[in-house]
């Protein structure tokens, strides 16, 4: 089964889980910057959760099937519209061969995700389809996606129309919001900032800059003061943590972000919260910090994604 790119004006990509165990060569991981709708696309779609997907954001884009297929779409920030109905995220759906897909901008959110029956199948680099824009790797060759790609995917056994018309119900998602409380993690270099600036940290809106992208989010609001030297040794860093450079405005690591760094790290956002960050509009969302500790961080992640499967409504208990 396949799909072709007839229009795209934003940013798509194909993702999947991650490029693992090559962050100690300086390959950073990728994947969705979303890793729970990423996650709820493939589930919906009824594949496993690592399966490759078509990341979206930024911008419109339209595909062409060019065969039958069950596809499903989640994330925040679109509208769907599939031949010539309007239909909400978080579903599956069957698609006739011809029927164009569409999905258009809107104010709120910033990333969709678009899984197919069969997952995207793209040629592997370092054992990853993800692709990672400034190095080239993975995906299109290392690129986004452009008018005349065709998406193609495994052949399932069977083209299973049961798997069409499911939902994943609002309960069972992160909140998504325009003025999220995200949990993070203090440390491990708080001792560089003043308390001053810690508080100011856990008690003050953030917006997100629109100079930010997947390396990292910068974040504008009142700058943070370091009590020394603002740069340290280079040491490892990961998605979700938050730099603070010497201007003082905080930058959270994204997925795409560097392995190593050397500004001071105030604290680190939790994994459950990470969802609710990377869908925040730039220079519209309002985002504050609370302390959390590892143990009520891991509680909530888990909650989160174990729910996921049992979340999704069938044909038969959707609305629709």
């Amino acid at each position: 089964m396949s799909l072709e790119v007839i229009d795209v004006s934003g940013l798509a990509t194909i993702q999947d889980s991650g490029r693992k165990g090559w962050r100690r060569f300086g390959v950073p991981i990728s994947g969705p910057m979303d890793v729970f709708a990423y996650r709820a696309a493939n589930t919906l779609a009824g594949n496993p959760s690592n399966f490759a997907v078509v990341e979206i954001g930024l911008g419109d884009i339209t595909f062409r099937a060019l065969q039958d297929c069950v596809i499903a779409v989640t994330g925040a920030g679109y509208n769907l519209a599939i031949y010539l109905w309007e239909f909400p995220l978080w579903s599956s759906f069957f698609v006739r061969g011809g029927w164009t897909i569409r999905f258009n901008k809107m104010d709120d959110g910033m990333w969709a995700y678009l899984a197919i029956l069969g997952g995207v199948q793209t040629q592997p680099v370092l054992g990853s389809r993800s692709t990672y824009l400034r190095g080239a790797l993975g995906g299109f060759e290392g690129r986004q996606l452009q008018v005349g790609d065709v998406i193609r995917t495994s052949i399932p056994s069977h083209l299973s129309y049961e798997l069409a018309a499911r939902t994943l119900p609002e309960e069972g998602r992160p909140k998504y919001n325009d003025q999220p409380v995200i949990d993070v993690i203090m440390g491990p270099q708080t001792k560089y900032f003043s308390n001053e600036s810690i508080q100011t940290f856990l008690s003050s809106d953030y917006s997100v800059s629109l100079t930010s992208d997947r390396m990292g989010y910068r974040l504008e609001g009142l700058p943070l003061t370091h009590r020394s030297k603002t740069e340290l040794i280079s040491e490892g860093i990961t998605f979700g943590a938050i730099q603070i450079p010497s201007n003082g405005h905080p930058i959270v690591m994204m997925t795409d972000c560097p392995t190593t760094g050397g500004y001071p790290k105030i604290a680190a956002v939790t994994s459950a919260d990470l969802p609710l960050l990377a869908q925040c509009v730039p220079n519209k969302s309002k985002i504050r910090f609370q302390e959390t500790t590892i143990a009520k961080a891991q509680r909530k992640y888990r909650a989160l994604m174990n729910g996921l499967a049992s979340s999704v409504l069938k044909p038969e208990q959707s609305e629709w």
